[in-house]
């Protein structure tokens, strides 16, 4: 028989010779078994190459049967793995939520009491944010807004704010998810930017939508003519999907009372010093209604609860004496490692079964767009099953995050990933819909106005930033985000401090010295961030209409206008606790191969790329060459 090459790891695998031979097993080269039945070969005059399915049955059979099966066996075994490490994966992000509601929960329900400060809108949608961060959770802070709003603490406009401040909030959870995938530039730059397109998309929307209610009064006045015209009746609980699936495991390690959030929030002090770890799980007593005088009410309550057995919850903090800050960081520790460990397992299992032909024929199933007449419906479908998934699972930040990792892999792209999280968006709505209708009849209305106004939110923010390739500025500016942080691993840090906790926090307090210094402050540095976009899209595309001097930003100072200066920074902080630190050079550039310090810096994370490196120096009088990714902000 014929001798053939191949080599394990390459893509292209050729034909299989079927005449006549016998199978020799090398490290680089094999024979195919000579059957003619078990890899039936094209004729020579047909120029197609052999299907995926063919060339891996023939690669298959080349093997002896010990081999077959112990490759078959770890195939089947790799699936099962996958779903159990996805299953430790969704339930670690809940522990991380009640870890979060441990160690904040009660400042964000004292964040919620002060409603003059929620009468802002600014100071509003910082507290959505802040809240949401704190707790982990959207559902939490927007239940404990429907249950204020129902209570008469708040007004429904006054809600709206906050509502989009939680929209902001939720997606911190999928970028925390992609710092996991840091590893690998390539993997690291995709998940960091299908990420942060969440972020991008909330943040444009309500760049739009805030200033536009506050002066128009457009979603409260839509959801309340929608409430007002259909006869709105109470329904049932949301269904309960994936918690049916992890608060058997979830409850065995911790059971929190998320009562006495919403209570602080509502101005009930007696729960200052309760603890928010469920000690009792006792059945509560049962509703007596009927025509009857309140001595009969009191009879049979009196007599029910003598027949009510309280009992213990049973999980690992029942009967701890810690507080509850010192409970939410062991979770918090705990959770994080049980994230990052599942997280890394499911990649490399992931790789392990998405490659070869699989990998290109789920691509190809997953980013291929619809026949041509119906092509610009593709990404509507991928909405909607993106806010089906979501509505199964209950979380858009369970969904997202479970993305992310095969938008790291390259299996699902940020175009395709776009619609996706937008449905994902719509999908968390639905299920605060089906929550507000569980609501008594006095409360229905206004829980249900707040949960319309979340869907219209959402609804609004796709319309202005999906229909036409042109507004899709999300997918650039995460693209953008994406690339930065490729080539310094650390702005991915960087971005979480500043967009959701620096940021946010800034705003809050200028906001709480009056409109005027808010619009002060906030007027040029929104003008400023327009003109910069503004120049940099011109500087890439038609620099000649712009003065020169204006053609790259090499006239201003370089920290400025890159994140060179920062990124030695950095470097010479983590490089000082290794040995280098030491030598009396110190950190100076010194004249060497560049492959020299690259090994001496162990590819540590805070290294730019080769090319970010700054050329030598030059004459003084010779032309100043621009350093390469400093010409535009």
């Amino acid at each position: 028989g014929a001798m053939l090459p191949y080599r394990r790891e390459s893509p292209a695998l050729p034909r299989c010779p079927v005449r006549g031979g016998r199978v020799v097993h090398g490290p680089q080269f094999a024979y195919c078994p000579s059957p003619q039945g078990r890899c039936p070969q094209p004729s020579s005059s047909s120029s197609s190459s052999p299907s995926p399915c063919r060339v891996q049955l023939c690669l298959l059979l080349a093997r002896p049967w010990p081999r077959r099966v112990q490759s078959i066996c770890v195939s089947l075994l790799k699936v099962p793995l996958m779903f159990g490490f996805l299953y430790l994966f969704v339930c670690s992000l809940d522990v991380l939520s009640s870890a979060f509601q441990l160690a904040g929960g009660k400042v964000a329900g004292d964040i919620f009491k002060d409603n003059a400060i929620l009468s802002n809108p600014v100071a509003g949608l910082v507290v959505g944010i802040l809240v949401t961060v704190l707790v982990q959770s959207s559902s939490t802070s927007t239940s404990i807004i429907v249950s204020m709003v129902s209570s008469g603490l708040l007004e429904v406009r006054s809600a709206i704010p906050i509502i989009m401040g939680s929209n902001i909030g939720t997606s911190v959870t999928n970028t925390i998810v992609a710092l996991m995938q840091a590893g690998d530039r390539s993997e690291f730059k995709r998940a960091f930017a299908g990420a942060t397109v969440h972020d991008c998309f909330n943040w444009l929307s309500v760049l739009v939508l805030l200033p536009l209610e506050v002066v128009s009064g457009y979603l409260h006045h839509v959801t309340r003519l929608v409430v007002a015209t259909f006869n709105i009746r109470s329904g049932k609980d949301a269904p309960d999907l994936l918690k049916i699936i992890t608060e058997p495991f979830t409850k065995l390690i911790i059971q929190l009372d998320k009562s006495v959030i919403t209570g602080i929030a509502m101005g009930d002090e007696s729960l200052r010093n309760r603890s928010l770890i469920r000690v009792w799980c006792g059945p509560t007593p049962p509703q007596v209604r009927g025509p009857w005088p309140c001595w009969v009410y009191q009879m049979i309550t009196r007599r029910s609860l003598h027949n009510i057995t309280r009992q213990k919850c049973e999980h690992l903090f029942t009967d701890t004496p810690l507080p509850d800050l010192a409970v939410g960081l062991v979770l918090l520790a705990g959770s994080l490692i049980v994230l990052c460990t599942c997280l890394i397992l499911l990649v490399k299992l992931l790789n392990s079964l998405l490659k070869g032909q699989v990998a290109k024929a789920i691509q190809k199933v997953i980013n291929t767009d619809l026949p041509h007449p119906l092509s610009w419906l593709t990404g509507y479908f991928a909405m909607v099953v993106g806010a089906g998934m979501t509505f199964v699972v209950q979380s858009s930040s369970v969904f997202t995050s479970a993305i992310t990792p095969l938008i790291g892999l390259g299996v699902i792209s940020i175009e395709r990933a776009y619609p996706l999280t937008l449905g994902s968006n719509i999908g968390t709505t639905t299920t605060a819909i089906l929550a507000a209708l569980a609501s008594p009849g006095d409360k229905l209305a206004s829980s249900f106005q707040i949960a319309l106004c979340h869907f219209f939110f959402n609804i609004s923010g796709i319309l202005l930033w999906y229909p036409l390739p042109f507004t899709r500025l999300p997918i650039r500016m995460a693209k953008a985000l994406g690339e930065r942080t490729a080539k310094y691993r650390w702005f991915a840090v960087l971005y979480l401090i500043v967009c959701f906790l620096l940021l946010p926090s800034l705003i809050f307090g200028i906001s709480m010295a009056g409109w005027r210094a808010l619009v002060g402050v906030g007027a040029p540095f929104l003008g400023l961030l327009f003109f910069v976009g503004l120049v940099n899209a011109l500087q890439v595309r038609s620099p000649g209409r712009l003065p020169k001097w204006l053609q790259t930003w090499d006239f201003l100072p370089a920290w400025m206008h890159s994140l060179q200066p920062l990124d030695r920074l950095i470097t010479r902080a983590t490089l000082c606790c290794t040995d280098r630190c030491r030598s009396p050079e110190g950190w100076e550039e010194r004249e060497g191969p560049r492959p020299d310090k690259a090994r001496l810096g162990l590819d540590n994370p805070a290294l730019s790329y080769p090319e970010e490196v700054p050329s030598p120096a030059v004459r003084v009088g010779s032309p100043r060459p621009p350093l390469h990714g400093a010409t535009r902000l």
